[in-house]
């Protein structure tokens, strides 16, 4: 019988993008179990909704996460204005539909870039990082910012974007699917990248389910629990909306949903630019949140469904603000799928969930 060897994985790892920490019991090379360890970056975020007001408190969900920081700005600020039932204008709901799914976009090619690095096709993962720059040089024209946008508030939008800069936005993003689709064939055809993915960290549609999982992990399973599909905000206008799947269940079919999305998320701005009504992009809010007063929203992430919740007090300070990232929920998903894996394979599959440690770790 093989002697059982514990041995830590992060949190610095020349593959690792953030301080994942995992216990990896090995018998031999293959895993047995995978003990995962957080609370790396505990920041006190939520504490935090003591000391800022409703308002302010927009500016701090942005800082969870750079990546995601539009998302976590435009879920606070729909849950605070269910909180208060504020109806914001159709013209911001639409703007802050074309932010986000261009966020989604420079997440899953920054992620497309690491996965290439982590099997060793340097030169791909400069392609995806170049071709990302388009998608943050539009940020930067409509909001000043690239990482950090400040666009969203609750009521509406601070920035609106004129209809030249829309039609720019339409044409930038034509050139990134031409750009894009020559680099797709290397992720999805190319023999030597599925030898690394195709039946490595295999999680069944049933495990899915079991654990809650949630995102392009969940998608992969063949699970659809895209929010999108709720019609939430700009979503709703949407002629069709079908998510990307697939059946494989492995780290093949994570690449392929994430590679897929991108093609997918080009689309849905296209067509909220040439839907997006006139108006205005912001109503001021009346008052506070009611005392005792709950409100929840969900919002389809880059990595999955997020989940927020607010309870006010009577003041503009609010009672409770709480998050449920993706990564952690789908933590359980990594840590099942990491069963039986080689210890080489271990960096692959860590990936291919694309967590965001930041996010988990407030």
């Amino acid at each position: 019988m093989a002697k059982s060897t514990v041995i830590p994985f992060g949190p610095q790892h020349p593959v690792l993008p953030e301080p994942v920490h995992l216990d990896l019991v090995l018998e031999d090379e293959k895993v047995v179990e995978a003990i995962p360890r957080l609370g790396f970056v505990h920041r006190g975020l939520e504490k935090l909704v003591e000391k800022k007001d409703y308002n302010q408190y927009v500016f701090i969900t942005e800082r969870i996460c750079g990546i995601c920081s539009f998302g976590h700005s435009y879920g606070y600020s729909q849950c605070v204005e269910h909180l208060m039932d504020i109806e914001i204008p159709p013209r911001a709901e639409y703007l802050r539909g074309i932010w986000h799914e261009l966020s989604r976009i420079h997440s899953h090619l920054l992620w497309l870039g690491l996965a290439a690095d982590s099997f060793g096709y340097e030169n791909l993962f400069m392609q995806c990082w170049k071709i990302r720059e388009r998608v943050l040089d539009i940020f930067e024209k409509t909001t000043g910012g690239r990482v950090i946008l400040s666009a969203c508030n609750v009521g509406g939008t601070l920035y609106d974007i004129s209809d030249e800069e829309l039609a720019g936005i339409s044409n930038t993003l034509d050139i990134v699917r031409d750009e894009y689709s020559h680099i797709t064939g290397a992720f999805l055809k190319d023999n030597s990248v599925r030898s690394r993915l195709v039946d490595v960290g295999y999680l069944s549609k049933q495990q899915a389910l079991d654990l809650s999982i949630v995102g392009p992990f969940a998608r992969a399973s063949n699970v659809n629990n895209d929010v999108r599909c709720l019609g939430i905000g700009a979503y709703g206008e949407l002629a069709e909306f079908e998510p990307i799947m697939s059946e494989g269940g492995d780290c093949f079919a994570r690449v392929e949903v994430r590679a897929k999305e991108v093609f997918q998320s080009i689309d849905i701005v296209k067509e909220l630019i040439d839907k997006i009504p006139a108006g205005e992009i912001f109503v001021k809010p009346k008052g506070s949140p009611a005392e005792g007063a709950e409100a929840s929203m969900r919002l389809e992430q880059p990595r999955g469904e997020c989940y927020y919740y607010a309870r006010g007090n009577g003041t503009k300070f609010l009672d409770r603000f709480r998050i449920r990232t993706p990564t952690s929920i789908n933590i359980a998903g990594m840590v099942t799928a990491l069963k039986g894996c080689e210890l080489a394979d271990v960096p692959m599959i860590i990936l291919t969930i694309d967590p965001c440690i930041s996010c988990t770790e407030r």
